[in-house]
């Protein structure tokens, strides 16, 4: 694991400001889950790369046969692993995990708000490991890609419509100037997040055996990133 992967993975284990309010964080993953229903095989696999703490995924498994919960840090896992106990159609797995699966038997693998925290060769494995777990009828969905012209004050406008919809706007406004000066604006700065153009991030997938195309809409509430449905061809 790189230092900067090793870095997010710590930040987002931690008790950060990124969700504003309670209400905030029911409110960000009921819409994420919301959006990604209309991609849910009935009956189908499905695996969450990435799923942060998945609250509304509940829903999800309510239509899949099987849902793999898989998040690198460990207390997210934890969180996980309680808020779901009692399901048995859930299940919650590390990277190491997922790794072992064998390949061809995963309808859908979801992931959201993930590929800008990974290095060109971080994301290149991981998109070499979807293509080998997908069933060949399968989909990769991958959400919140950041266009090269989209900037943190695009990010925080985005943020501040959805607060206003969701009634936590006030919230919003002192969690973004809690944001301006915590670790993630630190991180954001000396690390980066990797951003891709729409031929850039197809063409990438192409490269790993996955033919892509656009959605008509990102999944969550930032319309000015882009969501990319892949299947192996």
């Amino acid at each position: 694991m790189s230092r900067s992967m090793s870095d997010w993975i710590s930040f987002w284990d931690s008790k950060h400001s990124v969700y504003v309010s309670a209400r905030h964080l029911d409110a960000h993953y009921r819409r994420v889950a919301d959006d990604l229903l209309r991609y849910v095989p009935e009956g189908g696999a499905v695996l969450d790369y990435g799923c942060g703490e998945a609250r509304a995924h509940g829903r999800i498994a309510a239509v899949a046969a099987r849902l793999m919960l898989c998040d690198a840090a460990p207390g997210v896992r934890a969180l996980l692993a309680e808020q779901f106990s009692t399901s048995e159609k859930i299940e919650v797995d590390t990277p190491e995990d997922i790794d072992a699966l064998p390949g061809g038997e995963i309808d859908l693998i979801v992931m959201h708000s993930v590929s800008q925290y990974l290095s060109d060769a971080q994301f290149g494995r991981a998109l070499s490991l979807f293509r080998r777990l997908l069933h060949p009828d399968g989909m990769l969905v991958l959400g919140d890609i950041i266009p090269p012209d989209v900037s943190p004050v695009t990010d925080a406008t985005a943020m501040l419509r959805f607060a206003a919809q969701e009634g936590f706007l006030t919230a919003a406004i002192a969690g973004l100037a809690r944001t301006a000066f915590s670790n993630y604006a630190r991180l954001r700065s000396t690390l980066g997040l990797k951003q891709y153009s729409e031929p850039a991030m197809i063409e990438q997938l192409a490269e790993a055996g996955l033919k892509a195309e656009r959605a008509a809409r990102n999944i969550g509430h930032n319309p000015a990133r882009m969501t990319f449905l892949a299947r192996p061809q």
